[in-house]
């Protein structure tokens, strides 16, 4: 295999772990390149071949210098050019798994490093899919990425969003734009487990709908059937709306955002279930703790927050966060109900979560039984050697 002399290199130092990247490991981090004024003066998103300190080439990886992740495999065969078609074969890939497992255009169709395609996550809405492109590789190259998209898919609008922490992390400025065509005037019905969500795609959270719950708004719903409900941290009523059609007498879906509750509850009147749905519109901490106060029950409660350790640093502030949501809910629990606590935090593994969650259980003076762990959707793919792509944890507790 000769060499592309079209890409500069990058090197590892003697003491990086060579062989894990070898052996799939996707990142190589600042601390463990040799980082003379070459590598320093790549630019942001700059392709470079890699090597191990003995000049063995490992492949070909996207750089940037303002990032603590400096290099992101990209490509083992060397002598492929990373292009329009290199992206059609990755989304290809994808797009077949995807129509192997749902019946609708509606899914995750990339999930960064586990498919490939690392730093960007494409969900895609039916005729619409919006792309975040968290990496400077992916940005630089967001034409080629989008013509790939809509070739492969045949899709007629994408939208890419550029907010959010990882591309700060990145050096990127925020920016959304429409690529191609015409952004949906309304939010886009979604139907999962029988309800009905509202997308918002151009001025949602994140792509505009959470994807990754839904296995665990399923097996929530079994629970929920002849059930009081309240989903705590709802957004736009995931767990909520799936109890509802599941056979739940009553909901309640508490949020701080008034227009993540709106568009809870157009999916309520969508599903026609609006008679049984209510929302309390709050910080979810005061809402449970109002609750507790007034001594109110529910056969199931569901806590889904957002990211309480979104880094290492985070890690031990975020577990007394998941502790106090254990220990503020757990009460609200009728006896032999159930207590559903999530967390997408992947600097918290399960194990770390589940001893958070049950040491807030044991403060409130409840006793749990662990009936299921559910993770996120198979349209969201692990990367064996990246602990970071297995962030969702969801703990089915009966009290």
């Amino acid at each position: 295999m000769s060499m592309p002399s079209s890409y500069p290199v990058v090197r590892l130092k003697p003491k990086a772990n060579a062989r894990a990247i070898r052996h799939g490991f996707p990142w190589v981090y600042d601390n463990e390149l040799v980082t003379d004024r070459r590598t320093k003066a790549l630019s942001p998103g700059a392709i470079a071949l890699l090597e191990d300190d003995n000049r063995q080439p490992l492949g070909l990886v996207a750089t940037n210098s303002q990032s603590k992740i400096f290099c992101r495999m990209l490509e083992r065969d060397i002598t492929v050019q990373i292009d329009q078609a290199w992206f059609e074969h990755k989304f290809t890939r994808a797009l077949a798994l995807r129509e192997r497992l749902y019946d609708t255009d509606f899914y995750r169709l990339i999930h960064a490093e586990a498919d490939g395609v690392p730093g960007v996550v494409v969900d895609r809405f039916g005729d619409t899919a919006v792309v975040q492109p968290n990496a400077a590789w992916a940005d630089k190259l967001i034409e080629s990425l989008v013509a790939a998209l809509v070739s492969v898919t045949g899709i007629s609008c994408v939208i890419m969003n550029g907010s959010g922490r990882a591309r700060g992390l990145e050096g990127l400025e925020e920016r959304t734009e429409v690529m191609v065509g015409t952004a949906p005037k309304a939010p886009v019905p979604v139907v999962m487990n029988g309800a009905t969500y509202m997308a918002d795609l151009t001025g949602g959270q994140k792509t505009g709908l959470f994807y990754d719950q839904r296995p665990n708004h399923g097996f929530a719903a079994k629970l929920c059937k002849d059930a009081k409900v309240l989903d705590v941290f709802s957004h736009v009523g995931g767990f909520s709306l799936a109890a509802l059609a599941g056979g739940a007498t009553q909901a309640t879906a508490v949020d701080g955002s008034a227009p993540a509750l709106a568009l809870a509850e157009a999916g309520a009147e969508a599903a026609g279930v609006a008679a049984r749905f209510d929302t309390r519109k709050g910080d979810a901490f005061d809402v449970l703790t109002a609750l507790g106060e007034e001594g109110a029950k529910f056969d199931v409660v569901i806590c889904d927050p957002p990211a309480f350790a979104p880094s290492k640093p985070a890690l031990e502030k975020g577990l007394r966060a998941y502790e106090r949501v254990a220990r503020l809910a757990a009460p609200l629990v009728a006896e032999g109900g159930y207590l559903v606590l999530c967390s997408c935090s992947h600097a918290a593994d399960v194990a770390r979560f589940r001893g958070a969650c049950l040491r807030g259980i044991g403060r409130a003076g409840r006793h749990a039984q662990l009936l299921h762990t559910g993770f996120a959707g198979p349209d969201h793919p692990l990367m064996p050697q990246l602990a970071e792509s297995g962030y969702l944890k969801s703990l089915f507790f009966r009290l």
